[in-house]
């Protein structure tokens, strides 16, 4: 059945070692993943079945949710616990009241440099890629968003930790928020936990391990996926049939749309079109 499968990621495993593990567990080769988690991150890690892997790219761009802790007082090579150190800096005099105010400028729209050993490209190939070759790596700042962000818990020390929580854009580096907050501080800061809560409509309620998947394979079905993620929009049967040949509508949307059928089939998804209307940007039946 083409849908989705919500999967909670555990430790140490890649993204593409879920969707392995998931394409033996479903029986089919038609499995991809939504949002790339770092192996050392854990949670909800969103698997295309089939027909539903047209809508990965999509659902990519939805916010996403995080639980993090941050290391203040060492920097690494990666931004987070995996990299080798480069600098240590004594947290012990570090006022929590200081780190609740740093904290405030990660709020809103930013201009973030991604983490050279992210998946970010530069001249084709993968930034990770080119830092595990010995090249230096130099990105660009690129605007994000961060709607949310809650301090929970603040533990000063030698080893200066805060747990936080944030809701944020598609695109968004929590290492690299870690990295910008040790650096407003002086001192330096890594990532040392990351735990996605959700993409999109999809939280931790609707994930799964992998042995709980072994048992009993939950697909969320392609109709009900694609109305969860996307603003819905019910046709008659005349448009239907014009969806059904990829043509325009004289819709308006207020952004990227699932179509339904007057039976409740999922057609395709639709964006405005600026000249007017709605225009088809993937189509799911013909």
């Amino acid at each position: 059945m083409p849908g989705l499968v919500v999967v909670d990621k555990p430790s140490g495993m890649t993204s593409h070692d879920v969707v392995s593990r998931g394409r033996r567990l479903l029986g089919t080769r038609k499995v991809g993943h939504a949002g790339t988690l770092d192996p050392m991150a854990t949670g909800v890690l969103v698997l295309g079945v089939g027909r539903a892997t047209r809508l990965l790219g999509h659902l990519t761009l939805t916010d996403k949710a995080y639980d993090a802790t941050i290391r203040l007082g060492a920097s690494t090579t990666t931004d987070d616990a995996e990299g080798e150190v480069t600098a240590t800096a004594d947290t012990s005099g570090l006022d929590p009241a200081d780190v609740e105010r740093a904290l405030e400028r990660f709020v809103g729209d930013i201009e973030q440099v991604p983490t050279s050993v992210s998946a970010v490209k530069v001249e084709g190939k993968r930034a990770y890629q080119r830092v595990r070759e010995g090249e230096e790596v130099r990105l660009d700042a690129r605007p994000v968003t961060v709607h949310e962000l809650t301090l929970h818990e603040q533990r000063p020390g030698e080893r200066f930790e805060l747990d936080v929580s944030l809701r944020c854009s598609s695109g968004t580096y929590v290492r690299a928020i870690a990295r910008d907050l040790g650096a407003a501080l002086g001192v330096g800061g890594h990532l040392t936990a990351l735990r996605r809560t959700a993409v999109g409509p999809f939280g931790l309620d609707r994930a799964r391990t992998l042995d709980d998947l072994a048992e009993d394979p939950v697909v969320v079905p392609l109709a009900e996926a694609a109305r969860e993620g996307f603003a819905a929009v019910d046709l008659d049967d005349a448009q239907a049939r014009d969806v059904g040949f990829g043509r325009p509508l004289d819709l308006r949307l207020e952004g990227l749309s699932a179509l339904f059928a007057p039976d409740g089939t999922f057609l395709a998804l639709y964006r405005p079109d600026p000249a007017g209307g709605a225009r088809p940007v993937a189509v799911f039946v013909g």
